[in-house]
């Protein structure tokens, strides 16, 4: 897409039914831009930055995208299949009705997203800063959570069966209003979620 190795600057602009195959978006700067239908196939960004973009029904199939912002922006029937996310930030976006299986995420900053309903099932999150985050009946079940940040999050009618949040921060988010079942904590998680429950954790 910029084969003059200049990146690339947008605002305001709309793209319909695109075919960026593959493109390099290196360090490309979109603002209040709407994608729509667009082929994001293989592309790859890198320091890039989406702001306030919105995209509709595009595919980042097998896309890689490295230390790239998407931020408050929306995300509506996209799919990310085999797609690799690291060092992302997804500042106060909303994913509606996307397909997230499979994906690699190594990483990154997605505070406050909004995930309601997510299907988020058996990826491995380890790390991420998902604080703020809206988990809202999100399907979570043998996702790998461990050292995660989810302070604060919202995780109302999540399903975690068989999830791992050994060391992950779990302060101020509404886990016992979570669905529990072989989901995997440590002892700090434990006493959040007995804390949460109505009980009184003391020592000896």
């Amino acid at each position: 897409m910029n084969g003059s190795g200049t990146a690339r600057v947008e605002d305001g602009r709309e793209f319909v039914a695109e075919d960026w195959y593959a493109a390099d978006l290196a360090d490309a700067q979109f603002t209040d831009c709407t994608f729509r239908d667009v082929d994001l196939t293989e592309a790859t960004t890198r320091g890039a930055v989406f702001t306030g973009c919105t995209f509709e029904s595009c595919r980042f199939n097998a896309s890689t995208h490295v230390e790239t912002a998407f931020v408050a922006c929306t995300l509506r029937g996209c799919t990310f299949f085999g797609a690799t996310l690291e060092g992302c930030k997804l500042t106060g976006s909303v994913l509606e009705r996307c397909t997230l299986r499979p994906m690699t995420v190594r990483g990154g900053q997605w505070r406050g997203v909004g995930l309601v309903g997510a299907g988020l099932g058996g990826l491995d999150l380890t790390g991420l800063d998902l604080r703020d985050a809206d988990l809202s009946d999100a399907d979570l079940s043998r996702t790998g959570l461990r050292e995660a940040d989810l302070r604060g999050a919202v995780v109302r009618g999540a399903r975690l069966g068989d999830a791992d949040l050994r060391g992950a921060r779990l302060e101020g988010s509404d886990l016992g209003r979570a669905v529990l079942r072989g989901t995997r904590l440590d002892l700090a998680g434990a006493v959040v979620l007995a804390e949460q429950s109505g009980a009184l954790v003391e020592p000896h």
